[in-house]
């Protein structure tokens, strides 16, 4: 179980790979929608023939990296759980990918299926109706030239899970004198070949199950409405200390629970497949379907990330001991700035959801409210973030159909609300935030910027105790061989937020958005590439 947990973290990790890349484009695509926008940039720059060339330029190349998600996220995966020799794993999770639905395409071609019997003209004279016909027609996609179920990224995670697996069984597999050049690394493509074609047989026989009920799952929170959007809002939040949260996203962002739309006569599924699709195909796809797609996406973090969590390290900077403001500045100043521009909390919600459970469920719930208020006000604010840059970027330049101003007006109630709840909390149940820590408790001066490397390998338990680094957005992502080794205080004097252990071989230490910096020193410092 506890293995299983492992995995489980290294999966989420995983994931962060694409969806950075995604978040970036979405950017991009943001201000180039922006720009093609009259009511923007007025009528003269949108007749501007070399200025929208370039702009549509940028649209397509945006657009090639959505339609070829699910690619991204089986190469993701595999890199993220294999155990050694990852770039090996990658390009069989490639070749995977095109396997197994090369196999899905010759079980529909047997069941007599193909591009052009699934047309929704040609389901009509079969004799379904024009609803019926459509929604079926939906089902099936063009993917790297193959005609396969729409299976969007989960078919690629799936193709990832399966591949890794092999690599990991046979990346060391010595084969007979005669034949042992194909051993070894060369051995895993090989037998990759030979079983997810035969994995693709399988899953086109089973996938109209699965992607029913995927879609009743998709069907019962869409009926549920801005009470949907409030359980995801608060249930992620309430996922952050473990990592699982990534996981949450990813399905609703790329599975039909967050959504289906269908645009040039494809089905989009997924809340970020459908918005982003909406920039685009400009208005391919209906602004209530885009507005029911959003309510699971920035839309109801702005609030949160820009106005509320700034407020309460206000709160925190406030009640923390005279001696210690200085040291409690510095700390939640960068912090809140980080959740102000960008969306990225984690330095600032370490500070308080370990000590105190009060302060931890607070935030979430009033977390899963904006959410929910974002949804019944109608906003069309997409991207993954939340911060400043999605608030300006998808809303003020998204022009006024996003009803952008709502989240500033629920932002400038939400100062006060978390700004005197968290004081409220603090003092009244003596929560130790930082500055507040039991007077016996050993301050953790923070060790200088040369030797930061080295007290990080010092507090993991030293080289010999460390077998894998990596990171994510904000977090040192650190498999190590004996956890009792790993000492927390040193880590913390290192400039840490906090430190969490999420398995017997697993730890995290949060950082914020400066960690891909320390993972780069760190694996300089252990000989790593």
């Amino acid at each position: 179980m506890k293995n299983l947990a492992s995995q489980i973290h290294a999966f989420g990790k995983a994931l962060m790979m694409p969806i950075s890349v995604i978040a970036a484009a979405g950017i991009f695509l943001g201000l180039a929608a922006a720009m093609q926008n009259p009511a923007v940039t007025g009528d003269a720059f949108a007749n501007m023939q070399v200025p929208q060339l370039i702009i549509g330029f940028i649209r397509k190349v945006a657009a090639a990296l959505f339609a070829n998600l699910p690619v991204f996220f089986a190469v993701a995966s595999a890199i993220g759980l294999a155990r050694a020799e990852k770039p090996t794993a990658a390009f069989a999770a490639v070749i995977g990918y095109i396997s197994m639905n090369v196999g899905i395409n010759a079980t529909l071609a047997a069941k007599g299926l193909n591009a052009l019997t699934t047309t929704p003209a040609a389901l009509q004279q079969a004799g379904l109706d024009q609803t019926t016909a459509m929604m079926t027609s939906a089902e099936y996609i063009n993917m790297l030239g193959i005609f396969t179920y729409n299976m969007s990224v989960l078919g690629g995670v799936i193709a990832g899970l399966i591949t890794v697996a092999l690599h990991n069984r046979f990346y060391t597999q010595q084969l007979p004198t005669a034949i042992s050049f194909f051993g070894g690394r060369r051995f895993v493509p090989i037998v990759t070949v030979v079983v997810l074609p035969l994995i693709g047989v399988l899953l086109a026989l089973i996938w109209p199950t699965i992607g029913q009920g995927i879609a009743w799952v998709g069907q019962m929170i869409g009926k549920s409405g801005q009470y949907g959007a409030f359980l995801l809002g608060t249930g992620e939040r309430l996922l952050i200390p473990t990592g699982l949260h990534h996981i949450l996203n990813e399905t609703v962002r790329f599975t039909p629970i967050g959504g289906m739309a269908t645009v040039d006569g494809q089905t989009v599924v997924g809340a970020l497949n459908i918005f982003n699709s909406s920039l685009t195909h400009p208005g391919a796809i209906p602004d209530d379907t885009v507005r029911s797609a959003t309510q699971f996406l920035a839309q109801g973090k702005i609030p949160v990330m820009m106005f509320g969590l700034p407020a309460a390290a206000l709160a925190i900077y406030h009640t923390a001991r005279p001696e210690h403001k200085q040291r409690v500045k510095a700390l939640v100043l960068a912090g809140a700035l980080t959740s102000f521009t960008t969306g990225i909390t984690e330095p600032l919600e370490f500070c308080f959801i370990f000590v105190s459970p009060v302060l931890y469920i607070l935030h979430a719930l009033l977390t899963g409210l904006s959410f929910m208020l974002m949804s019944m006000l109608h906003l069309m604010i997409g991207n993954v973030q939340g911060g400043a840059i999605d608030l300006v970027v998808f809303g003020i330049l998204g022009g006024s159909k996003t009803h952008w101003w709502w989240t500033v007006a629920l932002g400038v109630i939400y100062v006060p609300i978390y700004y005197y709840g968290f004081r409220f909390v603090i003092t009244r149940m003596r929560v130790e935030t930082p500055g507040r820590e039991s007077d016996e408790e050993p301050q953790t001066a923070q060790v200088a910027a040369d030797e930061r490397t080295r007290v990080i390998i010092s507090g993991l338990g030293g080289e010999a105790n460390i077998e894998d680094v990596d990171c994510c957005f904000t977090r040192l992502r650190v498999r190590v061989k004996k956890m009792n080794e790993v000492v927390d205080q040193t880590l913390l004097t290192t400039g840490a937020n906090g430190v969490n252990r999420v398995s017997d071989h697993d730890v995290q230490v949060i950082y914020g958005p400066q960690v891909e910096k320390i993972a780069n020193e760190v694996k300089s410092a252990l000989g790593v590439a």
